[in-house]
């Protein structure tokens, strides 16, 4: 049975409503701060709904074409448009609006409440699961920005062409998106878009983590907030290659304490960087994909600024289910792949996830992954917006000529050994002085442009990816770009 609106919350309504006749030009500010939900008195709502209609087609907010825009069944009476009409207009209409806001918010958590009852006397249900639900529904309630209706194709028209003008104003042909920190991905992508779900896999080894935290420093330099669930590693190892990387810093060094006066005043002044950016880590390493969705919500409540979540790494989780098995876990991971694209559209920002690669590649000649090389790969696959696969093939090489080595010793060749200890040397001083590698990022789905592969490099002794430097630079110098953002550049 409906609640009937007592008097206090239509009057309340009516001089809101009152006000938009009187004064039209407030309809802007109020439409941000109310919905049409907000209105218990369905007369009210109505008019409401028709007003949103006339400010999207630029006509008049007055009485007369109100009446003409209500439709036939929803008809409001003579008296009832005397009513508000009669009412004055209130110069501090926000009083009223947060008022309306929160009998609205009242409201709809006393229908909560009964759902809760509901739910918690149905034997059928699981505890784990009404517990997610009930934080949904709340979360959803704090926001006020979750519509569960359908979207009429005008509304889907009109939002459409305000996102092309909101692009064309910022001038810029290629990011739509969050700047991920290099160029060309960002071309193929358009950055990091709200409500993706981005994966990035690799092989043991490759740099998965190392990538996610120099594309979470990208997005930090843009002042925007970054959550971190790191399953595998504790934060402040994190923070140690976040460091060294933003201060040019050897990695080694850092972990030793092994600094000169000039490295000490440097790893100071990015410290003191990083102490002011929105970043969260969660670094336990037990995580459901309840337990994230419910950290991620408050946080994202609590934080609005958080604009991207990154998971490290996906088959560390699991979903609160006891089953086991090959099929189970394939289910497991299903149910997380989906948990975590179903949240990024429910908090509209991306949430990129790790994921490792089945070990049946390093049989195959060519080792460069291939969609079907996800582990439990199906569901992945399919909810997934973007997979980028991170490959370098130094990494192979190099377990070659250790075997190789090892190979030369046991049969105690000291010549041949001595000479491909040489060409090895000289093979690494040819590229770089040896502390820059070759590397690719594999774009091996995207959902709306086209696939490729990135040729970017790594600096090791930094833990850096990097855009590729000029084929004609002779020496790598990492230099400043900006004081204030600590982003580093290659001189070209």
């Amino acid at each position: 049975m409906p609640e009937i609106p007592n008097s206090h919350s239509i009057n309340i309504e009516r001089v809101v409503i009152s006000s938009i006749i009187f004064d039209p030009s407030k309809f802007d500010e109020i439409a941000d701060l109310l919905e049409p939900k907000d209105f218990s008195h369905i007369p009210h709502r109505s008019i409401f709904e028709v007003c949103l209609e006339l400010f999207r087609q630029d006509l008049p907010l007055d009485e007369e074409f109100i009446r003409s825009k209500i439709p036939e069944n929803r008809k409001i009476s003579d008296e009832e448009f005397l009513f508000i009409i009669s009412t004055n207009p209130i110069a501090n209409i926000e009083a009223y609006i947060r008022e309306l806001k929160n009998i609205s918010i009242k409201r709809e958590l006393h229908t909560l409440a009964n759902v809760l009852r509901e739910k918690s006397l149905d034997t059928g249900e699981n505890s784990e699961e009404i517990l997610d639900d009930i934080e949904r529904l709340i979360y959803n309630i704090s926001i006020k920005s979750i519509q569960s209706d359908f979207k009429a194709s005008k509304e889907v028209v009109y939002s459409t062409v305000e996102f092309i003008k909101e692009m064309k104003a910022r001038g810029n042909s290629v990011l739509t998106g969050l700047n991920t920190g290099f160029k060309e991905l960002n071309k193929i992508t358009t950055g990091f878009n709200k409500g993706e779900l981005i994966i990035i896999g690799a092989r043991p080894s490759m740099g998965k983590t190392t990538l996610f935290l120099n594309m979470a420093q990208a997005i930090l330099n843009q002042n925007k907030g970054v959550a971190v669930f790191s399953l595998e590693m504790p934060a402040e190892h994190l923070m140690l290659r976040m460091l060294s990387s933003m201060s040019s810093i050897p990695l080694q060094e850092l972990k030793v304490g092994n600094l000169d006066d000039m490295q000490w005043q440097e790893l100071s002044r990015c410290s003191e960087v990083m102490s002011s950016k929105n970043l969260f880590i969660d670094d336990g390493s037990i995580l459901s994909i309840n337990q994230l969705r419910s950290k991620l919500r408050k946080l994202k409540s609590k934080n609005p600024d958080i604009e991207v979540a990154i998971v490290d790494y996906l088959q560390l989780m699991g979903n609160g289910s006891s089953r086991r098995g090959d099929m189970a876990r394939q289910e497991e991971i299903s149910e997380i792949s989906r948990g975590l694209k179903t949240l990024a559209r429910e908090l509209a920002i991306p949430i990129v996830a790790l994921s490792q690669l089945n070990r049946s590649l390093e049989s195959r000649e060519d080792k460069r992954p291939i969609l079907s090389d996800l582990r439990e790969s199906g569901a992945i696959e399919q909810d997934a917006d973007i997979i980028l696969f991170l490959y370098r093939d130094e990494v192979y090489k190099k377990r070659s000529e250790k075997e190789k080595l090892a190979k030369l010793k046991k049969e105690g060749n000291d010549k041949a050994l001595k000479a491909y200890e040489d060409e090895l040397k000289k093979a690494r001083d040819e590229y770089r002085g040896g502390g820059i590698e070759p590397a690719e990022i594999i774009v091996a789905k995207n959902r709306n442009g086209e696939t490729n592969t990135i040729k970017i490099q790594f600096n090791k002794a930094f833990t850096r990816f990097e855009d590729i430097a000029h084929e004609s630079e002779i020496a790598y110098t990492p230099t400043k770009i900006d004081n204030d953002s600590s982003v580093y550049a290659v001189n070209i």
